[in-house]
């Protein structure tokens, strides 16, 4: 499998890794010396590793000034530096999709607990299986469950709506293959974090209606709205983890001129009917500019009459997930994740 784990950084990048590991292991009264905290307007204070964090971010290079394959590249090398360091699976295989799709199934223990089909981040641009092999391994480990890590095409060589095609192609991959790895049709959950947040939630829109349809909705800092006219959109509009600038790169990149940025295939918060829907779970970060999209899906959810249970992280940035080894807030939330999972599936 080409994963980040299999990258081979230089001695400069161990000794970068070790530095930025020990930095988040430091008492949080030392890092508030060292560093600014911020609080945001709901009087939430940011996790002091993590401003610390944002901090060596906001001087590195942005990738929004690089072309897609340089960003991508930058990524994985990132992913391979400071990464989750991937735990051991009883199974991990690699799958041929239809049409060429590729995607990873991970297996923690000697039998699941379920299916998860997970879409990750990265703007529909960034990310890959490899980028987010140490998340899902953490995911896996934590919930039991099978992971179905999926490859989905990027923009802007594959713009929309290729990645939801492919979202599409893996669910019924998924549903065709479910009984052969023991797992019930009933226990099929779609997931994402960031834009894979956004294709799990279009998705279950267009599955409502279908013959199995997906037990739960996880959905981790979605995205749900592309038109980007709340109050958290302006507020985290400098955010290191992900700046106004760069949600306009990913969104030109992603979008044709002709596609409508308020059509419901686009921003599933703009649906007129949720109805019906899968129960859901909603995360949002305190310091992420997609903040109350999040908020406001769930929102939406829960006045149509879908159980929703919403998970805030007060003390996050967007792209969180990422974060785990070197802040011990975000892997505490990732154990939240996991946990509303295990229990929306008790």
């Amino acid at each position: 499998m080409n994963t980040a784990t299999t990258t081979r950084i230089s001695a400069g990048d161990w000794v970068q890794r070790q530095l930025g590991i020990g930095m988040g292991k430091l008492p949080p009264s030392l890092v508030k010396r060292l560093v600014k905290v911020p609080v945001n307007a709901d009087g939430e204070q940011m996790a002091p590793e993590i401003a610390m964090l944002m901090s060596v971010v906001a001087k590195a290079p942005d990738f929004s000034d690089l072309s897609p394959v340089e960003a991508r590249a930058a990524e994985l090398k990132d992913a391979a530096i400071y990464g989750e360091r991937p735990l051991p699976m009883n199974i991990v295989e690699e799958l041929r999709l239809r049409g060429g799709l590729a995607a990873t199934r991970y297996r923690a223990r000697a039998s699941s607990a379920g299916l998860i089909v997970f879409f990750h981040g990265g703007g529909f641009v960034l990310g890959s299986r490899a980028v987010y092999d140490g998340p899902v391994r953490l995911i896996a480990h934590h919930t039991g469950m099978d992971i179905l890590s999926v490859e989905y095409r990027l923009a802007p060589e594959n713009p929309y709506p290729a990645p939801h095609n492919d979202a599409m192609a893996a669910w019924e991959f998924a549903v065709a293959h479910a009984a052969e790895w023991g797992v019930p049709d009933g226990r099929i959950v779609v997931a994402g974090d960031s834009a894979g947040g956004n294709l799990a939630a279009v998705l279950a829109q267009k599955l409502r209606d279908s013959r199995v349809k997906p037990a739960l909705q996880a959905l981790i800092y979605p995205v749900t709205d592309l038109v980007g006219s709340r109050p958290s959109n302006r507020e985290f509009a400098d955010s290191p983890a992900l700046t106004a600038k760069q949600i306009a790169w990913f969104t030109d990149h992603y979008l044709p001129p002709s596609v409508e940025r308020a059509d419901p295939r686009v921003s599933p918060l703009f649906a007129e009917d949720l109805t019906g829907l899968p129960p859901a779970l909603v995360t949002v970060a305190g310091f992420d500019p997609l903040r109350d999209d999040g908020l406001a899906f769930a929102a939406k959810l829960t006045e149509s009459g879908v159980p929703t249970q919403l998970v805030r992280e007060p003390g996050l940035v967007h792209g969180y997930l990422s974060y785990t080894a070197l802040s011990a807030t975000s892997r505490d939330a990732v154990r939240r994740v996991a946990s509303a999972i295990t229990s929306a599936m008790a």
